[in-house]
């Protein structure tokens, strides 16, 4: 899987005072779902995070998109040269493009969980939170296991979501099925940081939105 976990695109961030903020706001009216990404830094819009940091913005490259084109012109229903395409954009942070990529990938090869993983992380980059999460639910009808499937899927519940249980409960199966993988020590700091966090609530300590 070329375009990776939502998690290493969030890595330098600390799941406990993030999970922390999310359930201060739980107790709080009803708010968007934009604020929540753009306060977990690097889930937000590609053109907001580059505005936002001073970060300069990926380049496409282009030499690999005709190259990639050139085989779909000939080959139709190459599907991996879809694939490809997908996550060519997808490393540009060219998020709707990468997504009708892989949606051509996926209609091309429909038993392909990573591409439809990539799909469902290119609809959250895109805001899209209840679209990612349908795509990780076909991700996984065709692999139950597919840990990276499960650690995004619980990123997408926590962050866009605001559903930190449902968010455990998905990480907590990314450990039990791959317990020596990165996508575990991701989904470990995770549960970590929401225990953390909910002892903190608990004890009057939780982050406010200030």
């Amino acid at each position: 899987m070329k375009a990776e976990s939502i998690v290493y695109a969030i890595a330098g961030m600390c799941f406990g005072i993030i999970l922390g903020w999310i359930i201060a706001t739980q107790q709080q009216p009803a708010r968007a779902v934009a604020p929540v990404a753009q306060a977990a830094g690097g889930t937000q819009q590609p053109s907001q995070s580059a505005s936002a940091s001073g970060q300069q913005a990926k380049v496409l490259d282009e030499a690999r998109v005709q190259q990639l084109t050139t085989i779909l012109n000939s080959d139709p229903k190459n599907a991996v040269a879809a694939v490809q395409l997908g996550n060519t954009y997808f490393d540009a942070e060219r998020y709707p493009e990468a997504i009708g990529w892989y949606e051509k990938a996926v209609a091309l090869d429909p038993k392909n969980a990573d591409a439809s993983t990539d799909l469902g992380v290119s609809y959250y980059y895109t805001n899209r939170a209840d679209d990612a999460l349908k795509q990780f639910e076909k991700s996984l009808r065709i692999d139950p296991k597919h840990a990276k499937t499960l650690l995004n899927k619980g990123i997408v519940l926590a962050f866009g979501k605001q559903d930190l249980n449902g968010a455990a409960e998905s990480w907590r199966k990314v450990v039990e099925l791959a317990p020596n993988s990165p996508e575990a020590q991701a989904a470990q700091r995770g549960l970590e940081g929401i225990a953390a966090s909910q002892s903190g609530a608990r004890a009057g300590g939780a982050p406010t939105n200030q």
